[in-house]
């Protein structure tokens, strides 16, 4: 079948434009700013004189000094209302989780008095209330158990924490510093509520050695380790424990829920946590419980944070060790401040900068690092908590401070008599709310492959560990990402009839085949990664496309839609010409239809060195290409 470029091109009604021509450096450019700069951060300066812009950079490094001048009395009022209610949370919270981490309780109430104070300078959140988190202690706790023994070498383990911190600080920073935020997208949803769920249940199992009173409880934190430790020591169960934490986990949970059901009452949970430690600390005052197997905090030191620049190890030996635990700490803080920050930034209608908060959160740890401080972020509940008691700007992190500051001060020795089981009651009544039923069903109801990574992480956290869940979770989220990319999406396509619109067969039920020709459209760029694959796969259409149209018209055209195409390599541009001589051999003619700015521009490129694809192969809509290939399919009838 021959005929004429120019009778095919003046059947074309409209030409495929190439982009206008810009030099390498332009393309560079544009490349890098939208690759790190999507936002644009910088667009304010433009047009701004030399000082204004100096000044506008300065509050760009210092959120707070967007706020700070136009501070009023109203505005604290809100914010020390909010400050006074979130401290009466982070107290009890601090002291937890700093033994969840296998960490003096003290270090706790440190990491909520200096990192909220570095926030509330560097931080673009209104409602953010920093500390210590559950899960970040979880994994560096479990991590450091893992070389050094806490109870065996306490100072050691101590030393190894403050120097994972300032590694998570370091990274988080740096990922702000040089705009990386995108690798934090490679925690999916459904990674995340997977590794959340197994993670509150660990974090929740490790806590029945406090709730049951054992005293030889395994240092592991698998499921079955937890349990096979709690069954063989038996004996080590206090009946007295047992009631407290019961009753106290009670009070915890029902004052979860009123909250929950009548959110005005926020502060029913919020309190729940401070109310049930100066309740079970004047009980066991009063009844000498620490004499009847109930475990006490002990005597903690008065006094503010000790500078711990020298107590930052970095020998060989544990240097891999703190290096790793810095790593996955501060991406898993990092994920979950930015979330939650977000969160509440989209309640109120207001930006949160994600690249200025990663620098900030950063910052704070390397900070807390030389003031012996650990991990710390932007706490869901406490967060809630603060958004839902009306704060207004980050000056409720710094009442907050303020208020463990007057506690580490002179408060200390009232927590003498605080029992241990408590503390893991509070424990796991705040991560219990880790466990999204409802992201859990929504995610099985919309992507099965989604529900399989969610699953693996909430597995993998509870048989193996919570790192190795993680990674396997990450894992198959990335394995996911580069099946999506060596595989991309094809469909073959058909007009509505009626109509000059074509659509997938599949998806559109009345869309109809044209005669004579196959219609293809590939929605994802073509690279290196699926250029093979793609080959093959046009092929086996085309075969099947012939058998089918032998028994009714013969096959004379097949084209090739590159509307959704937005990007191609020289791998790409082998596999449109290795297509196009196959397809010729057979007798059939290849059509491209719109190729997209970038993709015509190489498509031109090879063109210079050998007319692969002459202007009466491009067509700019699917419609035109049908009507020209229709009507030369008639001229050329015999």
């Amino acid at each position: 079948m021959t005929t004429s470029s120019s009778e095919i091109a003046a059947m074309a009604v409209h030409k495929v434009a190439p982009p206008p021509p810009r030099s390498t450096a332009t393309k560079m450019k544009a490349r890098v700013k939208e690759t790190f700069f999507p936002d644009d951060p910088f667009r304010g300066f433009k047009g701004q004189p030399l000082g204004t812009q100096w000044l506008m950079a300065v509050k760009y490094l210092f959120p707070i000094l967007d706020w700070v001048p136009g501070y009023s009395l109203s505005l604290f009022k809100s914010d020390l209302i909010s400050g006074l209610t979130i401290a009466s949370l982070a107290i009890p919270q601090g002291i937890s989780y700093a033994k969840l981490a296998s960490l003096p309780p003290i270090i706790g109430l440190y990491s909520s008095f200096v990192p909220p104070m570095v926030y509330a300078v560097l931080g673009s959140s209104r409602d953010l209330a920093v500390g210590p988190v559950s899960i970040a202690s979880l994994v560096m706790g479990s991590m450091l158990r893992e070389a050094v023994s806490p109870s065996a070498e306490p100072l050691l383990f101590l030393q190894l924490a403050f120097t994972s911190t300032l590694f998570a600080g370091l990274v988080q920073a740096s990922l702000g510093i040089l705009r990386l935020g995108f690798i934090i997208d490679f925690l999916s949803k459904a990674t995340l509520v997977g590794f959340m769920a197994g993670a509150a249940i660990i974090v929740s199992l490790q806590q029945l050695k406090a709730l049951l009173g054992i005293t030889h409880f395994t240092t592991e934190m698998g499921l079955v380790p937890v349990m096979a430790s709690v069954f063989h020591h038996t004996n080590e169960w206090s009946w007295q424990t047992i009631l407290m934490g019961v009753c106290f986990l009670v009070l915890l949970l029902l004052a979860r829920h009123v909250s929950i059901k009548w959110p005005k009452l926020f502060w029913v949970s919020a309190c729940a946590p401070l109310a049930s430690v100066i309740i079970s600390t004047l009980l066991v005052f009063l009844l000498k419980a620490q004499n009847h197997g109930i475990s006490i905090i002990g005597q903690l030191k008065c006094g503010l944070n000790r500078p711990s620049w020298d107590k930052l190890i970095f020998d060989s030996t544990y240097l891999g060790l703190t290096m790793k635990t810095g790593l996955i700490t501060g991406i898993l803080s990092l994920t979950e401040g930015i979330a939650v920050g977000r969160t509440f930034a989209s309640l109120k209608d207001y930006q949160v900068d994600g690249n200025k908060e990663m620098m900030a959160i950063g910052l704070m740890n390397v900070v807390g690092s030389c003031t012996s401080c650990y991990v710390t972020t932007g706490a869901f509940s406490r967060s809630a908590v603060n958004h839902n008691a009306g704060c207004k700007t980050a000056m409720s992190n710094v009442v907050m401070a303020l208020t463990v500051m007057v506690t580490l001060l002179f408060l200390m020795p009232l927590f003498v008599y605080t029992p241990n089981v408590v503390l893991g009651a509070i424990i796991i009544a705040a991560v219990i709310g880790l466990i999204d039923f409802p992201a859990v069903y929504q995610i099985w109801k919309m992507d099965k492959m989604d529900f399989l990574v969610c699953v693996c992480a909430f597995a993998g956290v509870i048989f193996i560990s919570v790192q190795e869940g993680l990674a396997i979770a990450v894992g198959l989220s990335v394995f996911r990402v580069l099946m999506q990319i060596t595989r991309p999406k094809m469909v073959i396509q058909g007009k509505i009839m009626g109509t000059d619109i074509y659509r997938d067969l599949y998806q559109y039920k009345e869309a109809q085949r044209i005669p004579g020709i196959l219609i293809l459209a590939i929605e994802a760029p073509i690279n290196f990664a699926n250029s093979n694959y793609l080959n093959e796969r046009i092929k086996r259409w085309i075969e099947e496309e012939s058998l089918a149209h032998n028994k009714k018209t013969e096959l004379h055209f097949v084209i090739l839609d590159l509307s959704a195409v937005p990007a191609i390599d020289t791998s790409g541009i082998a596999f449109l010409v290795d297509i196009k001589k196959a397809i010729e051999k057979r007798g059939l003619e290849l059509v491209l239809v719109n190729p997209t700015g970038e993709v015509m521009e190489k498509i031109q490129r090879a063109n210079e060195a050998q007319n692969y694809f002459r202007s009466d192969c491009l067509y700019l809509t699917i419609g035109e290409a049908v009507t020209s290939l229709s009507a030369l399919a008639k001229m050329t009838k015999p």
